[in-house]
């Protein structure tokens, strides 16, 4: 069983395009579970219209935020792997088929993507060729190229990256340093996604160039690698 997992924001511009391209890559038992941010446009009605029993609304949350907007999607998810999903994206043919393939061989998989403008239209062939992605626990730890929306993982992950801690700034990057350190990580180089990029997006482009000081830098990479640790051996020592 598949559990796609979607946080919703005033997407209804994009959201049934998004939601079309995945539907038809899923068989009737698996799911896609949507938490939604108290939506004040059309997303929720949208949603609603598809009446298609794999999709599992869940409304009027007051998160503020697409990181803890997804956790409680990812709290909801009942499929061995777990697929994230951003709301404006499309989805290519052969994503699913091609992430579950190599799940059964690693733990997380990240594939490449298209980014597209609202038109459809791609503007860079290649996300990995902008931020250089591949793994690494201090790589990305220093410059995160995990990118949450072209992410997919097996279901056993999930006791060791929830609940959020409350001081992270991109939960692909908290997901992806977990998942580095406890199991095996894939880089798929094929592009499954069309990462869509306009100035309504919920969550920052992760090749833009920081305006943040190297003094806040420093401190918020230190800040995650202790968390990450602290969390590596709470969980080991919950196994024992």
């Amino acid at each position: 069983m598949i559990s796609v997992c979607i946080p919703t924001y005033n997407g209804e511009k994009f959201i049934k395009q998004q939601l079309d391209s995945i539907l038809i890559q899923l068989a009737e038992d698996d799911e896609i579970v949507i938490s939604d941010d108290s939506s004040t446009d059309r997303t929720v009605e949208i949603i609603k219209a598809y009446k298609d029993k794999r999709i599992k609304l869940i409304e009027n949350q007051t998160f503020k935020s697409p990181i803890y907007n997804l956790e409680n999607a990812l709290k909801y998810a009942k499929g061995e792997s777990i697929f994230l999903a951003d709301q404006d994206d499309i989805w290519y043919a052969d994503k699913v088929q091609t992430v579950l393939r190599k799940l059964k061989n690693h733990q997380l998989v990240i594939s490449d993507c298209n980014l597209i403008d609202q038109d459809n239209k791609i503007i860079a062939p290649s996300l990995f060729e902008i931020l250089n992605s591949r793994k690494g626990f201090i790589k990305n730890l220093i410059k995160n190229t995990y990118s949450g929306n072209c992410m997919a993982f097996n279901s056993s992950l999930i006791k060791h990256i929830l609940p959020f801690p409350k001081r992270i700034a991109m939960h692909d990057q908290w997901i992806g340093l977990n998942a580095d350190l406890l199991s095996s990580v894939y880089f798929c180089d094929e592009k499954l996604v069309g990462y869509r990029k306009h100035e309504n997006n919920q969550t920052p482009f992760t090749g833009g160039v920081s305006k943040n000081c190297i003094s806040f830098k420093m401190k918020y990479r230190i800040e995650m690698a202790l968390l990450i640790m602290h969390n590596f051996i709470f969980k080991k020592r919950l196994q024992r």
